[in-house]
């Protein structure tokens, strides 16, 4: 294939607000997602502005020939000559992604592919992560609201189109004993509730559905700690602690709910108490590092060699490069280190974040439960279960 037209264009995410859409040789547009909680080592998502990205793409004139995947590698090089970049993924995250997911997309319709055999050879289903309660940053606009970030639920069978089915019933029955209809960001429940008193009824969802549908289920957090640390403390609504009693809360909230996920317990420079969490807890529940890591190499490198995590969240548009994704994930396989592809608050209806989870072999995929922009996602994986 040949990329000889390139198309962008500004479009809005979930939340309304501008984001970048790509097509290539006239095949279907990729789209980038936004985030709220972001870490402070992710890319930047455009170089110079977004409106810059999509006339320097619309503008685009190298006629490059792409055979598989690594040959991205030869778009990236043209955008550091052009622009005196060190890497591409100064020309922006979104930008980036959008751009390299759009040529995955046209080189897979030249070759009567799906996106996710562009990408490799896996036959492997992740286990999906449903945020089904929201807290934090996604519901700041709520008084009372829960400290921790998200809520979550995983459920553990073999086939996708059941975890898919599994979700959504833990989703509505945690609605009914909630008796609410509003939802946050990402589409959880929107509640003025404490932490302890989600985390109770998450548990007592688990069992019902545990006993309905005969599969394990797990749940666990995302604490996005970096948003509740100032002057070396987190602070919570009703109380607060350093680093040395966030550490006993943690261990203890693990052990309480039996938790099979705990996400950015710590702050996103405290490398320290993260080894020591999973020093003591790593068996029992996956220490995820996030902000942690930012989807950067070099920090996901430093976490291994501290020991610090046993999974990291992958975000796309934190790094930009497709090349490098494939980098971490491979490095992260080597390693045993568990791998959760994710989405962002601020969500288009691009489905492919689906190919890449069983492209890349990620071991999980958080792209919510309730939304349209999520729900894209997950009927994506049903199709691709059918397929393989």
């Amino acid at each position: 294939m040949i990329i000889s037209k390139v198309s962008a264009r500004i479009v809005k995410d979930s939340r309304g607000d501008d984001t970048i859409s790509v097509s290539v040789n006239g095949c279907e547009e990729a789209s980038s997602p936004n985030g709220k909680s972001t870490g402070y080592y992710e890319m930047l998502s455009y170089y110079r502005s977004l409106k810059w990205c999509v006339d320097f793409l619309n503008a685009w004139c190298d006629e490059i020939v792409i055979e598989k995947f690594e040959d991205l590698i030869k778009v990236e090089k043209v955008i550091c000559e052009k622009l005196n970049l060190k890497t591409a993924c100064e020309f922006g995250a979104n930008s980036l992604y959008s751009f390299e997911s759009a040529i995955l997309k046209a080189l897979a319709h030249e070759e009567k592919k799906e996106l996710f055999e562009i990408v490799g050879k896996n036959k492997k289903m992740p286990f999906p992560v449903g945020n089904v309660i929201g807290g934090g940053v996604h519901s700041s606009s709520l008084k009372d609201k829960p400290d921790f970030q998200e809520f979550l639920v995983i459920p553990l069978s073999k086939k996708i189109s059941e975890n898919i089915k599994i979700l959504k019933f833990v989703y509505s029955e945690i609605g009914k004993k909630l008796k609410i209809k509003k939802v946050n960001d990402e589409g959880a429940w929107f509640v003025s509730i404490s932490d302890l008193k989600a985390l109770e009824i998450l548990k007592e969802v688990r069992k019902i559905a545990e006993k309905k549908f005969k599969v394990k289920i797990g749940i666990g957090l995302d604490v996005a700690s970096s948003t509740l640390f100032k002057n070396n403390h987190y602070r919570y609504n009703n109380h607060s602690h350093n680093s040395e009693s966030q550490l006993f809360y943690m261990k203890n909230i693990i052990s309480g709910f039996n938790l099979h996920y705990s996400e950015d317990p710590f702050e996103q420079n405290d490398f320290a108490s993260f080894t020591k969490l999973n020093k003591t807890n790593g068996k029992e529940c996956l220490i995820v590092g996030d902000d942690l890591v930012a989807t950067q190499i070099d920090r996901l490198k430093k976490a291994i060699k501290l020991k610090a995590v046993n999974a990291i969240i992958v975000k796309p548009n934190q790094n930009g490069s497709l090349i490098e994704l494939k980098k971490i994930f491979d490095l992260c396989r080597k390693n045993k280190i568990k791998t959760i592809l994710s989405h962002r608050s601020g969500e288009t209806l691009d489905f492919a974040l689906a190919d890449y989870a069983v492209g890349f072999e990620a071991d999980y995929i958080k792209c919510g439960v309730a939304t349209k922009w999520r729900e894209a996602k997950l009927n994506r994986l049903v199709e691709i279960e059918r397929k393989i």
